[in-house]
């Protein structure tokens, strides 16, 4: 897998996404890994009208003749990507991504590889100034529309309040909801909105997004700490706060994991210094039991 910050250099989220999922389909392939559009139980010849995306380009290269590839998970689905636009994604990691570059190349490749499969994907984008809503779409036209979403996207502001957010809840629909959030909130209520999405949607995926150097503390000595939506300051000794620091970091995150998963919701952090193969694993295992 590519490192995030080489895919985010390639300034170009359609070709990204393609080389993420691609790369990771590949490898699990290799490694023989089980799981939703990984591994297929037979092949089958071609016939007109079959589905070209089933076809097996590299085993008709090699045999002249042209088979479909069967997978074992067969069912199309309904995925709902929201994405976390408050101020505090654009926290920037020392490789130089903010979470929003990340979270923009994640919910990329999670949308090529749900169209590969044959689902239905939307996208919500979540800020305080409302929300930009793409509805589920299986068409040839969807990809664009959402990579065009998702590359014009600024975070900014504080998460959404409950007014804003009603809407998204209002209608029933089963997909499989993927958020993508670094979970900070005054109220609980991104938790809130999941947790309603769960009753009326069915299957939720969380997606914690956290950067390396909020994980590790990387900063040194005299720091100037400014809260990216209140605009608060704090100045702090880093060296003698760090062990303090993590130790509640570390508290945060178990709290955070069990409260999720208590509330039903498939819980997986993630790191802007890692790369994306992680999260597109919990993604098809998700889909596979969806």
């Amino acid at each position: 897998m590519l490192s995030p910050e080489l895919l985010h250099g390639l300034r170009n989220l359609s070709l990204a996404a393609r080389q993420v999922a691609e790369g990771f389909l590949n490898g699990a392939h290799a490694s023989r890994r089980h799981g939703a559009g990984m591994e297929f139980s037979q092949y089958r010849p071609y016939q007109p009208g079959d589905d070209l995306r089933r076809l097996d380009w590299r085993l008709a290269a090699r045999s002249d003749r042209y088979y479909l590839r069967e997978s074992e998970i067969d069912t199309s689905l309904t995925v709902h990507l929201l994405l976390d636009a408050s101020a505090s994604m654009n926290h920037r990691d020392d490789n130089g991504l903010t979470k929003l570059d990340y979270a923009r190349l994640l919910l990329a490749s999670l949308a090529y590889l749900a169209t590969q499969q044959g689902d239905a994907v939307g996208l919500t984008i979540l800020s305080p100034t409302g929300l930009r809503h793409l509805p589920p779409r299986a068409d040839a036209r969807q990809l664009p529309r959402l990579y065009h979403a998702l590359e014009t996207v600024e975070a900014a502001g504080s998460f959404p309040d409950h007014a804003t957010l009603a809407p998204l809840t209002a209608r029933r629909q089963r997909a499989l909801t993927v958020c993508v959030s670094d979970l900070y909130e005054s109220e609980a209520e991104i938790s809130t909105l999941l947790t309603r999405l769960r009753a009326t949607s069915g299957d939720v995926l969380l997606l914690h997004l956290l950067s390396h150097n909020e994980l590790t503390f990387s900063y040194q000595g005299a720091v100037t700490f400014r809260d990216l939506e209140s605009g608060q300051t704090l100045q702090i000794d880093a060296d003698q706060q760090r062990p303090a620091y993590q130790q509640q970091l570390q508290q945060w995150l178990r709290d955070t994991a069990q409260t999720a998963r208590r509330q039903g919701f498939d819980y997986h952090q993630l790191s802007t210094a890692e790369p994306l193969d992680g999260a597109i694993r919990e993604f098809l295992r998700k889909r596979k039991n969806s």
